[in-house]
C-alpha cells in the first residue's frame, strides 16, 4: 500500500478536478483501512485504462452492460496494490487482447466517480464512489477482440473525436474522456 500511496502523492494533477480528487483520495486512505476492497461500501479503488492505437487516433472501448454505454476498460482493485497490473488484466479479460504496451508507467489520470445503485450478479449494490486511477496503454488494432459476456456486450475501436457520440455517460465524457484525450494529445 505504501507504493500506491507514494504514487498518488507524487502524481502531478492536470487540472482542478484532479487536484481536488487527489486530496480526497488521500483522505479516504487515511480514514478507511479497506479502500482496496469492495468491503468499503462508501468508496473503493478501481482502475481504468485509456487504451489507444499506435497513432493515438482511436480508443478501445467496451459496451458496459451495467452502465448501458460505451466505456473504457477497467475494474476493482479487489485487494491488490499493483493497480497497473490490475488495469492490464482487466483490459485483457474484457477485450480478449493478448499484447499490451504500457505507454506510461505512472498514473495517467485520477478521478473520483459517482456510481449509482445497481444490481450486479442478482444483488443490489448501493450508490458509492470509485477512487479511480487511469493508466495509458497501447494495443495493436489488428489484435482479435472478443466480449466478456458477464460484463460487456461489445468491444470496438472508437475515433477519439467520436467518443461523445457513442458514450451515453455525459458526465464521464465531459469530465474524464475529454480530459484524457487532451492529455493524450498534449493539449493544455
Amino acid at each position: 500500500m505504501r507504493d500506491l500511496i507514494e504514487q498518488i502523492k507524487n502524481y502531478k494533477p492536470y487540472n482542478e478536478q484532479e487536484e481536488k480528487d487527489k486530496h480526497t483520495i488521500l483522505k479516504y486512505i487515511d480514514t478507511f483501512n479497506d479502500v482496496l476492497t469492495r468491503n468499503n461500501e462508501f468508496g473503493h479503488f478501481t482502475v481504468s485504462s485509456w487504451v489507444v492505437n499506435k497513432e493515438k487516433t482511436k480508443v478501445l472501448m467496451i459496451y458496459h452492460n451495467i452502465y448501458k454505454s460505451w466505456a473504457w476498460t477497467g475494474g476493482h482493485a479487489d485487494g491488490e496494490t499493483d493497480l497497473l497490473n490490475v488495469a492490464i488484466r482487466e483490459l485483457k479479460e474484457e477485450t480478449g487482447v493478448k499484447n499490451v504496451k504500457i505507454l506510461e508507467d505512472n498514473i495517467f489520470s485520477l478521478e473520483i466517480i459517482c456510481v449509482n445503485g445497481h444490481v450486479k450478479k442478482g444483488k443490489y449494490v448501493s450508490s458509492h464512489v470509485h477512487l479511480n486511477l487511469t493508466y495509458l496503454l497501447e494495443v495493436d488494432e489488428k489484435e482479435e477482440l472478443r466480449i466478456k459476456e458477464d460484463e460487456n456486450s461489445g468491444v470496438k475501436w472508437v475515433n477519439i473525436e467520436d467518443i461523445e457520440k457513442v458514450s451515453s455517460e455525459k458526465w464521464v465524457v465531459d469530465n474524464i474522456y475529454k480530459k484524457l484525450n487532451k492529455k493524450l494529445l498534449g493539449e493544455l
